[in-house]
């Protein structure tokens, strides 16, 4: 661990080779706001990936390359004559003591609970139109619908119990049902799943999962055992097309055995 000197020499190292690299690298010099903008996607889901599989050093690792990617943002900010690194330091210090009253004035709050509400309290009085209005459009759906019913949760609107969340997610799952035995109409079944699909992220929330990190869980556990039946096969000298699901299948229980 290195101590606060240490870290802002290395800061200032970082700012410094950013400088040359913009300097006299060619593919450096060639990136805008709009073409680090995927890469920084990536790296943001490559450090999403690392949390999930509780791998510290990539942890470490993924965060370097993110921080490269705020640095590369404030050094075109700075050529542009808009912003350079210290105005965006300056800024979210701002708006951090302006938000926690708690802190740095003479707000009392009794918990985590409060704080979050007050966030969204203070946020409104900084002139947002509606509290909703800080969840960004480009979300992944799955992602956004939580963030929205945290959002709505911070300023009461909310159920009370998960009970009454679960009851939802039923009355959703039968509609859905219904549609699909009756109507089958593909827009009444779409909105129906996604209602379904909503209540489900609401309850998750209620019983304090993240609904995303779980899915992704799920996808990482379904792609390990699919690639352990493939590998089985391979190993039979069989394709899985000309297998049955009953020889699959004991190849899949014997993967989740494994996990266990």
């Amino acid at each position: 661990m290195t101590d606060l000197n240490e870290k802002i020499t290395a800061f200032k190292k970082l700012l410094e080779v950013m400088d040359e690299l913009r300097a006299q690298c060619p593919w450096d010099k060639q990136q805008t706001f709009e073409s680090l903008r995927h890469l920084t996607i990536e790296e943001t889901y490559e450090l999403s990936e690392a949390v999930l599989d509780n791998d510290v050093d990539s942890i470490k690792k993924e965060l370097g390359d993110l921080m490269l990617h705020l640095v590369f943002y404030a050094k075109i900010g700075s050529e542009k004559g808009n912003f350079d690194f210290g105005d965006v330091l300056n800024h979210i210090i701002e708006k951090l003591v302006y938000r926690h009253p708690h802190i740095y004035g003479d707000v009392i709050v009794k918990d985590a609970k409060n704080v979050k509400e007050n966030w969204e309290k203070i946020k409104l009085n900084e002139g947002r139109e509606s509290v909703l209005s800080g969840v960004p459009v480009s979300l992944p759906p799955l992602v956004k619908a939580y963030r929205i019913q945290e959002k709505a949760k911070g300023v009461g609107f909310d159920w009370e119990k998960p009970e009454q969340v679960w009851e939802k997610v039923i009355e959703e799952l039968n509609e859905l049902k219904h549609e699909v035995e009756i109507s089958r109409d593909k827009n009444k079944m779409e909105h129906e799943l996604g209602d379904l699909i909503f209540a489900l992220v609401n309850y998750a929330r209620f019983i304090g999962v993240n609904p995303e990190d779980a899915l992704e869980r799920t996808n990482k556990k379904f792609i390990n055992r699919f690639q352990h039946l493939e590998s089985k096969a391979k190993a039979m000298g069989k394709s899985l097309k000309d297998m049955t699901l009953e020889e699959m299948d004991v190849f899949w229980e014997e993967a989740k055995k494994m996990e266990d």
